[in-house]
């Protein structure tokens, strides 16, 4: 089994071409420290969001229903939303495994599932509720426009989220997917080389 065996010293007395296996380890130890300062980035930027919303609706306390069920929409995709993407924070705060251990392709591979849930489900949700609440709420205050405006603010928001669904979204999740596919199939193509030679 991959887990009984002594990866460093296996390593050592490989001659391969594969990637140096202590670089490697730090390599995903930076990967998630990264993802780590991603993800309270993540939360500080929703949650001063979530506040400022609040504010709004506390200031200028809206009249018509539709607003006030726009802003409960907003917060619900905010909430929905973090809840489901902290989930990742234990995969990225827990500490490195020894160098004997396969849990670093199995840690990797369970942060993949996870990102690919969010990425394919969660944004999804996230996206349909925040595009359903900014709509809601800018009823009350377009109503009051002349139609041509109000058609121009609905245009600008629908554009604005467009450009984030169909552009900013999916460059993000590529540039992510890509970093850490590359590291399990480094993690991966070891694993092929320690059960090749342990064939008699």
């Amino acid at each position: 089994m991959i887990n009984e065996i002594d990866l460093k010293k296996l390593w050592g007395n490989q001659k391969t071409n594969a990637p140096d296996l202590a670089e490697l380890f730090q390599r995903v130890d930076k990967f998630k420290k990264k993802r780590l300062r991603t993800l309270i980035k993540l939360n500080i930027c929703l949650l001063a969001t979530a506040l400022f919303i609040g504010f709004v609706w506390y200031w200028y306390q809206p009249e018509m229903i539709t607003t006030k069920i726009g802003i409960c929409l907003v917060f619900l995709a905010i909430l929905i939303f973090l809840v489901a993407y902290n989930k990742l924070y234990p995969l990225f705060a827990k500490p490195g495994f020894e160098l004997n251990s396969k849990h670093y392709l199995q840690q990797l591979l369970h942060i993949k599932a996870k990102e690919l849930y969010l990425q394919k489900t969660m944004l999804k949700l996230y996206f349909a509720l925040l595009l359903l609440g900014i709509c809601l709420y800018l009823v009350e205050y377009t109503s009051r426009m002349e139609l041509l405006w109000a058609v121009v603010v609905y245009s600008v928001v629908l554009l604005w989220i467009g450009f984030n669904w169909f552009y900013l979204k999916p460059k993000i999740n590529k540039k992510q997917n890509i970093h850490l596919n590359n590291l399990i199939e480094k993690f991966k193509k070891i694993e092929e080389q320690f059960k090749t030679n342990q064939k008699p």
